[in-house]
């Protein structure tokens, strides 16, 4: 039976959670990680009505977008929901695991889900994160580099946007004395070999560069490996915040509010004024005022996201139609995300629901 630590090994193969921002606080809030897991409830939010659900539904997991324990907590008295929250769930036995902005941040997350609701086409990263790839350079006897590559590729090395098992190799010459109780792959203690070698480099995650030193010294034949680690400024083109797309056809700025209504079943959306052709779409699900000179400056004509203050529209300057659908409504798509994961993952080993609960907190009056 696959076990809590199993999910979140699962889930945080697609949200690393290297990949959150530094406020957040995503993986696994309460629970014990060896727990096998009977049933998940996916939820955006995880409150006492949604541990109810839980329990109702046989679930002793629930899988939310926002975690329940984001700032810290002094005591846990029941004084508040979030405290309400834990002591329900770790009564029941209940585990709660949260990816946030982790999820936010990559490509199949939240932000897809919402461009492909709006039939957005060519879907890519607004605003791609800097300094999460490095630069693996090793040096291999040539007999050994294909052994090298593949460990270091199951690794999760290698990879480059949609192309894996990519690498650079170029061969030389390398030299060694090894040194008094040594056993040495080639030659023998005192004595200089040369051996015929190829430097191989690879593109690497950092995050992963534990596990990818690990695969290559195992598969490495020598007892010392000579290995350089560059960390690279390059932009993660998989990894950052927001998206942008084009939809199949340009629509008047009323046209385009439609479809937002209608997509994501919302009955009121704020905007800008804007009267030009919508063609090019960024967006960002939550709360985006951050990326509105990203959406600008790449020539968006419209911005979708939600939590908009008052002064922030004045941001769209005149140069694209800024909406405002909500936060919840912005994502509230993200329970399917985790619900095909899980269920791609563990099959039909455990139930994997969605809530009934309603956790959007705001109302609308007409």
């Amino acid at each position: 039976m696959p076990t809590v630590a199993d999910l979140a090994r699962a889930l945080e193969r697609v949200a690393p959670l290297a990949y959150q921002e530094s406020y957040d606080n995503a993986g696994l809030q309460c629970g014990d990680p060896q727990a096998a897991v009977r049933g998940v409830l996916i939820a955006l939010d995880c409150t006492p009505a949604v541990i109810d659900e839980a329990l109702r539904r046989g679930c002793n997991v629930v899988v939310a977008h926002h975690p329940v324990v984001f700032r810290p907590l002094k005591r846990l008295t029941g004084a508040n929901e979030v405290e309400q929250t834990l002591i329900k769930a770790i009564k029941n036995d209940v585990a709660i695991y949260a990816a946030h902005t982790n999820l936010d941040n990559v490509l199949p997350g939240v932000n897809r889900k919402l461009g492909e609701k709006l039939g957005l086409e060519n879907l890519r990263i607004l605003d791609p994160k800097t300094g999460t790839l490095g630069k693996l350079i090793t040096y291999v006897p040539t007999t050994h580099t294909e052994a090298v590559l593949q460990a270091l590729y199951a690794a999760g090395a290698g990879q480059i946007g949609n192309y894996s098992e990519c690498s650079f190799r170029v061969e030389g010459t390398g030299t060694f004395t090894p040194g008094a109780g040594t056993n040495p792959f080639i030659g023998g203690a005192g004595q200089p070999e040369s051996v015929q070698e190829e430097r191989v480099e690879v593109l690497l995650p950092l995050h992963l560069q534990g596990a990818a030193l690990r695969a290559l010294r195992a598969a490495h034949p020598y007892e010392e490996v000579a290995y350089e680690l560059v960390r690279l400024e390059n932009a993660h083109q998989d990894v950052g915040s927001g998206m942008i797309g084009e939809l199949p056809a340009a629509l008047s700025p009323a046209e385009f509010r439609q479809r937002l209504r209608t997509a994501l079943g919302v009955p009121v959306v704020k905007h800008t004024e804007f009267e030009k052709p919508i063609k090019k779409v960024a967006l960002c699900g939550g709360a985006g005022s951050f990326l509105i000179g990203n959406a600008r400056r790449a020539g968006a004509d419209a911005y979708v996201t939600g939590d908009l203050k008052y002064h922030e529209y004045f941001g769209a300057e005149g140069q694209l139609l800024l909406c405002d659908v909500g936060h919840f409504e912005s994502e509230q798509f993200t329970g399917e995300i985790f619900r095909d994961l899980l269920t791609a993952n563990f099959k039909s080993t455990f139930a994997v629901l969605i809530a009934e609960t309603l956790t959007n907190p705001v109302r609308y009056d007409f």
